[in-house]
């Protein structure tokens, strides 16, 4: 249960090394665009790539050769998807999401909430996390492609501006 012996520590070491040198040469010459998060497919491939890359060091079953072979395979298909999805609209709508608006100048869009499936304190955190406690304060809240929340905040004038004692001027 604690210790097999040393040939499974060795095999875990040596495969290691291997299935994480070929796994960074695939992604070095695969390019930027397979790690990126831009939307769910890019994820499930990261997420995929390391699960793959436990299992090659951790299961005596799957030699080295089957796991670069996973690693170049889940690479090749999420550029195919990408090249397919730059060149095809229709695919493109298949395989990615469009941005979501959930509050527009300090109203919350509870249409676009509910089918989103993001609550109010959901928002209410984001925007704390940019610093903006109240959403009068904010443009617009978007969720974003790969699940992620952008802030935008409203073009607020510095307090001097507009004249010279330091009182503000009209807005």
């Amino acid at each position: 249960m604690w210790f097999d012996g040393w040939d499974g520590l060795l095999r875990v070491l040596v495969v290691g090394v291997l299935a994480y040198v070929a796994l960074v040469t695939l992604l070095r010459v695969s390019g930027k665009r397979t790690l990126t998060k831009l939307n769910a497919f890019d994820l499930v491939v990261t997420v995929a790539l390391g699960s793959s890359l436990a299992t090659v060091l951790l299961s005596r079953d799957v030699a080295l050769a089957e796991g670069v072979l996973a690693f170049a395979l889940l690479i090749y298909l999420q550029f195919a998807v990408t090249w397919l999805s730059i060149r095809n609209p229709r695919f493109q709508a298949l395989i990615k999401s469009e941005p979501t608006l959930i509050l527009h100048k300090g109203r919350f869009l509870e249409a676009a909430l509910r089918s989103q499936r993001i609550t109010r304190e959901e928002v209410l955190s984001a925007l704390r996390g940019t610093g903006a406690a109240d959403p009068a304060t904010v443009e617009a809240v978007v969720l974003e492609t790969d699940g992620t929340i952008s802030v935008l905040k409203s073009p607020q004038a510095d307090p001097g501006e507009g004249t010279l004692s330091g009182v503000p001027g009209p807005r």
